[in-house]
Order: C-alpha cells, then sequence, then structure tokens
C-alpha cells in the first residue's frame, strides 16, 4: 500500500514564489478593480450629486450580471475570437476583450453626467459589470488550468489578495479619495488606467496547456457522429445543435456522471457554505453604526485594517491547503467563521469599544480569507478541464445564490430579535457547513481506502 506524502513547510511557503502564481495577484486586482466601480463607490457618486436613493437602489439589479455569468460562460469555454485566440489562446484572448470592455465603460461613466442623463450611466454600468463578469469567468478558467491541483489553494490566495487591494483599498478608498479632491471625472478615468495592471499581466503571462481525458472526448464525440449521420437535419442546424450540446449540455451531464449520486451533495454543499458569513456580512455596517463607531473608525478598521487581515487569511489558507490538503482547512475554516460570528455578539453586548471591534474584524477578516483559499482551491479541483469556465461559473453562482436569498431577511431578524440573536443565529447557518465537511471527508476517506486495496 503506497503511503501519501505530506507537503513540507518549506515547499508549501514555496508555492507563493511560483510565476503563475504570483500572476494570479495581478489577474486578481484586474477582477476587483471593477466590482466597486458598479457598486458602492457608483452609489457613494449618485448620492453625491443628489441621485434620489429609490433611483440608487435600481442600480443594485446590475449585480444581477454577476450571478447569470453562468448562461454565456459556454460562449468563453469554447467560442474563438479570431485574431486574438489565434495570437493570444483562449483563456488570455478573452480575458483582454474583457478588459477593453471594462475601459470603454468606464471611460463612458467618467464623461457622463448621472444628473442629466441616468440612462446612460446605467447602460455604461451594465457594460463593465457584463464584461467584468466575463472577465471573471475566463481568469477563473485560466486559474484552475495553469497549475496542478495541489497548488489552487496558492492561486486562491494570491487570487483573493490581489482582488481585496483592488477592491476596497484602489476602487474603493482611492476612488473616493480622487473623487474628494480633483472629482469624479477623473477619479474613474485613473481607475480605467488601472485596468492596465490586469493588461499588462495577460501580455506576459503564457496560455495554460489544456488537457482533456479520453473520455469526455469519447462523449462528445458520440454526439457529433450521430448528428453527422442525421443527413435528414440541414448541416445550417446540424452545426449549432453539435457545439450547443458539447458546450452547454455535456459540462452538466459530464459533472453529474463523473460523481454519480454524490453530484446533488456537493451542489448542496457549495449552496451552503458560504451562508455564515454572508448573512452576517448583510449587517455588518449597520452593526457599526448602531453601536456608535463613527465613519472614519470603521473606515480605518473595517476597510484597512480589515483588508490586511483577510489578504493573510487568504495567504496562510493558501499555505495550509497544500500543506494539510482542501478537505481538513475547509472544515476548520467552516468552525472559523461560525465561532467569529459569536464573537459579534459579544461586542453587541459590550457596546463602543475599539479594541473589541479591532478583534472582531481581526478573526472575521481572516476566518473569510481562510474561507475564501480553500473554497475556491475546492471548486476548482471539481472542475474538468475540458469545460473549466462552464463548469466553475456554475459553481461560483450557487455559491452566492442561497446566500443572498437567505441574506435578505437579515434586517427583519434584527429588528425583530435584536442584534444579540442575529449574531447566534448567523452562526448557527454555519453549523450544516461543518457537518457536510464531515460527511464528505469520511466518503473521501472511504473512497481513497478502496483504491489503495484494489
Amino acid at each position: 500500500m503506497a503511503l501519501k506524502t505530506r507537503t513540507g513547510w518549506r515547499e508549501a511557503f514555496a508555492v507563493y514564489t511560483r510565476p503563475r502564481v504570483i500572476a494570479m495577484l495581478f489577474l486578481g486586482f484586474s477582477a476587483g478593480l471593477p466590482f466597486p466601480l458598479v457598486f458602492t463607490t457608483l452609489s457613494t457618486w449618485l448620492r453625491d450629486v443628489g441621485v434620489d436613493r429609490t433611483t440608487i437602489g435600481f442600480f443594485a439589479w446590475i449585480g444581477i450580471t454577476y450571478s447569470i455569468k453562468v448562461v454565456w460562460s459556454p460562449v468563453v469555454d469554447r467560442a474563438p475570437l479570431a485574431l486574438l485566440t489565434r495570437h493570444m489562446g483562449q483563456r488570455r484572448g478573452w480575458m483582454l476583450l474583457a478588459q477593453a470592455g471594462i475601459a470603454m465603460g468606464l471611460i463612458g461613466m467618467a464623461f457622463t453626467d448621472p444628473t442629466q442623463d441616468i440612462v446612460a450611466m446605467a447602460l455604461f454600468a451594465l457594460l463593465v459589470a457584463f464584461a467584468s463578469a466575463t472577465q471573471d469567468v475566463a481568469i477563473d478558467a485560466y486559474r484552475i488550468e495553469a497549475v496542478a491541483g495541489e497548488l489552487q489553494g496558492a492561486m486562491a490566495g494570491t487570487y483573493q489578495s490581489g482582488y481585496r487591494v483592488a477592491a476596497a483599498l484602489v476602487g474603493g478608498a482611492g476612488a473616493l479619495y480622487l473623487a474628494d479632491y480633483v472629482s469624479w471625472t477623473v477619479s474613474y478615468l485613473v481607475m480605467t488606467i488601472s485596468m492596465a495592471v490586469g493588461v499588462v499581466t495577460v501580455l506576459i503571462i503564457r496560455e495554460p496547456e489544456k488537457s482533456v481525458d479520453r473520455g469526455t472526448v469519447m462523449g462528445e464525440r458520440r454526439v457529433v457522429d450521430y448528428l453527422e449521420r442525421a443527413a435528414h437535419v440541414p448541416n445550417a442546424v446540424r452545426t449549432p445543435v453539435a457545439w450547443f450540446i458539447g458546450s452547454v449540455i455535456c459540462p452538466f451531464t459530464e459533472f453529474f456522471q463523473r460523481n454519480g449520486k454524490w453530484a446533488l451533495l456537493i451542489l448542496l454543499f457549495i449552496g451552503i457554505y458560504r451562508i455564515s458569513d454572508i448573512v452576517l456580512g448583510n449587517m455588518a455596517y449597520p452593526f457599526y453604526i448602531d453601536m456608535g463607531f463613527s465613519l472614519t473608525e470603521i473606515a480605518n478598521i473595517a476597510k484597512l485594517f480589515g483588508v490586511v487581515m483577510t489578504i493573510l487569511g487568504a495567504m496562510v489558507g493558501g499555505v495550509l491547503v497544500t500543506r494539510f490538503g482542501v478537505m481538513r482547512i475547509l472544515l476548520l475554516a467552516a468552525i472559523f467563521v461560525a465561532v467569529t460570528n459569536l464573537m459579534f455578539a459579544q461586542l453587541a453586548t459590550v457596546g463602543h469599544s475599539l479594541s473589541g471591534l479591532t478583534w472582531v474584524i481581526s478573526a472575521d477578516n481572516f476566518s473569510g480569507g481562510l474561507a475564501g483559499s480553500a473554497f475556491i482551491a475546492y471548486l476548482s479541483r471539481l472542475t474538468n478541464t475540458a469545460y473549466t469556465a462552464t463548469q466553475y461559473a456554475l459553481f461560483s453562482s450557487l455559491m452566492t445564490l442561497t446566500p443572498k436569498i437567505i441574506s435578505g431577511f437579515s434586517g427583519l431578524i434584527v429588528d425583530h430579535y435584536g442584534y444579540v440573536n442575529f449574531f447566534i443565529y448567523a452562526s448557527a447557518t454555519g453549523v450544516p457547513a461543518i457537518l457536510l465537511v464531515l460527511y464528505l471527508m469520511r466518503r473521501l476517506n472511504v473512497d481513497e481506502a478502496r483504491t489503495e486495496a484494489a
């Protein structure tokens, strides 16, 4: 019986010196930058110039774009882009096209006065969101295909770090500083220029080599052979039908065939793992305000210091996943997230305390970064490289769907039962994820034992 060798600490930390792992830091930056520019930063701009709250609320619907990216992910996965794909490859070509779309949308927003043409502002913001979601699909596919499975934790760690720096510090705080001291137009133009980080990275990195297992190839070949024998079907119909089956239907059927009776359980786990922290996050900032913390205190601790702790958690998560494997760290992170929610309940009983807030933010953001790295690594390993973009887009969409629906009731719970009971409730929502991790770990141990025995 072959014994597994555990990666040493030196090798675990050394993963962050690999070129493709480093590149994910800058691709994460490119992915994170547009997000606040069509949400929190844009909402601040609109309110700053006097747009009414009802109209600002409608802009939140732009976020649906990120939740439905699975709809066009098969196109990103399979459709070539003529010259771009020929000279750069499938993943890099789509990244570059998406970045061009983001830049065009940001320029349009920069030169639009929302008080004069709110519709144009909404359309430009929608372009940015659509291009940004498309870039996410391409980057996720690149991240999974670029390195082996054991390095996915490190890739997730650097990706999250770059994403947080861009979203919180550059597209968030940085954009607001520029708008305050110069103008909103200059702010968004500088953000457009900042997208050059992603463009330059795409031009430098190499297209990953994509391997497709024989079973997947044969499965698609049977579909093509069947359609070719259907002589009564016109070519104009036969070709797009074959493409649709291979690009849209096969990614989903392949996942269920590969995972068998466990497929639905895995999807359930994906749908509930992030519930606890997303439910709490919806009420975190109203809680800070109600506890009497000033905007400066919130910015200094929750934004600046919090980002540092998230990055630290993400990087530590990458090392731990490499050292101990993804399932153990998924379990550890799920427990940490549930426990830190109880720390919020404790802070609610104490009231205004800067030291208390610092400890809570430290624990919460660290555990969030840790959970993010482990979960991204887990989702990455679930994909078949023949359908990387499509399957990961499905997982990432499912990952936030249930938590977003449940978190919509957070305000009602706080209003009726108070913050202490709400945070206990938020912690309890993490228990099913902990139990499912334990169950999946047991299942993996049984499967490994059978494989070794055979």
